[in-house]
């Protein structure tokens, strides 16, 4: 993977975090409706597909490397999951309880669920709130539903390297049938990242016309399916259903959306092939290295700021209170997701096996 290619999925990942945030701040109760139409093209849920398919190619590159064993592959995903959700979930618990004493009408809606903190601790460090039979939004933070689903596909697409023979299928069936139809509904959404991280490897990337058409076509037609509504053509209609799907409701849409930024990115990835990463690497490095938390902490930070009285009339209250929750998200991410090394030494140390001590007088004391 080349350091431009590398660069360019950074912006990726960092453009499709401020989507979300800027999908949630354009609700009526923040903004007074100025950017509906962001929510009415759905721009949110699109962006979490793109998210879906970059884990899936960097997740795949990552056990590419070599000494990545099992241990160290769950290890890995574990403490990065858990040093950003953890201290999410407390922060956000604290922030809903604040944010509903002070104005209860902006919490008074299907947005919130006032759990109390074990069980969001429960639900939430497990990341089950989505898995069969126990569908739970975690207080304010609808968007923590992706981390449920990513941590699905972690674990089974771990089972799939690294077992073998009728271990793996018996694995595989059973965490299957633990995470639930609608879990598997976008998994081959995550798979496609998959699949562009193997065609790198392999070298098989297009080059010259053929990457800039798979680069810029996918987007062009991204552009028209939204103009002629394909999404509410391919909805399904929940009424026919056996189930309810809830994140999962917009499966045929999300699967098609997902071979689009798949091409895209295998057609990025030819162009950018021998592409160092230029200017602007190091800003851009810093705001992916934040967008972990600003897609996992802006909910809670909106609706508690708004609380407070930073939304309002106008544009001015609109950039104010945006810039007010991507600031504090920032400062989240300094003390929780950019220290990641840290936490991970940390977590080493702590689950590291201790030497007994020997007793005074013996060999080798």
């Amino acid at each position: 993977m080349s350091r431009g290619f590398s660069l360019y999925l950074d912006a990726l990942r960092f453009g499709a975090a401020l989507v979300v945030a800027l999908s949630h701040l354009a609700y009526p109760r923040f903004t007074e409706g100025r950017w509906i139409w962001i929510r009415e093209l759905n721009l949110g849920s699109d962006a979490v597909v793109i998210f879906f398919v970059l884990s899936g190619l960097v997740i795949s590159h990552s056990v590419s490397r070599e000494g990545i064993g099992p241990g160290r592959y769950a290890f890995d995903r574990i403490t990065r999951l858990v040093s950003v959700a953890a201290p999410a979930l407390a922060l956000g618990f604290a922030l809903d309880r604040l944010g509903a004493a002070r104005a209860p009408e902006l919490y008074a809606g299907w947005w919130y669920a006032p759990l109390p903190l074990w069980e969001q601790l429960l639900r939430g460090l497990s990341f089950s709130s989505e898995w069969a039979g126990l569908q739970a939004r975690l207080g304010t933070n609808g968007p923590f539903w992706s981390l449920s689903y990513e941590a699905a596909y972690y674990a089974l697409f771990g089972i799939a390297v690294f077992a073998r023979g009728a271990r793996r299928w018996a694995l595989l069936a059973a965490g299957a049938m633990i995470v639930g139809i609608n879990v598997l509904l976008l998994a081959p959404c995550w798979l496609l990242g998959v699949w562009v991280q193997r065609r790198i490897a392999a070298g098989r990337l297009p080059t010259g016309g053929s990457a800039a058409a798979l680069a810029l076509a996918p987007a062009a037609l991204y552009a028209l399916a939204l103009a002629v509504d394909v999404p509410g053509a391919l909805s399904l209609g929940r009424a026919a259903l056996a189930w309810e799907l809830r994140f999962s409701d917009e499966v045929l849409w999300n699967s098609l959306l997902a071979v689009l930024v798949a091409a895209h990115l295998a057609g990025m990835a030819g162009l950018l092939a021998k592409a160092g990463a230029g200017r602007g690497e190091a800003a851009i490095r810093w705001l992916a290295g934040g967008s972990f938390s600003l897609y996992l902490m802006h909910y809670p930070l909106l609706q508690a700021l708004a609380a407070l009285g930073l939304s309002g009339p106008g544009l001015g209250h609109d950039l104010l209170l945006l810039g007010a929750t991507c600031a504090l998200c920032f400062a989240f991410a300094a003390l929780f997701e950019r220290p990641l090394g840290r936490w991970r030494a940390l977590a080493s140390a702590l689950l590291r096996p201790r030497t007994p001590r020997r007793a005074a007088g013996t060999p080798g004391a």
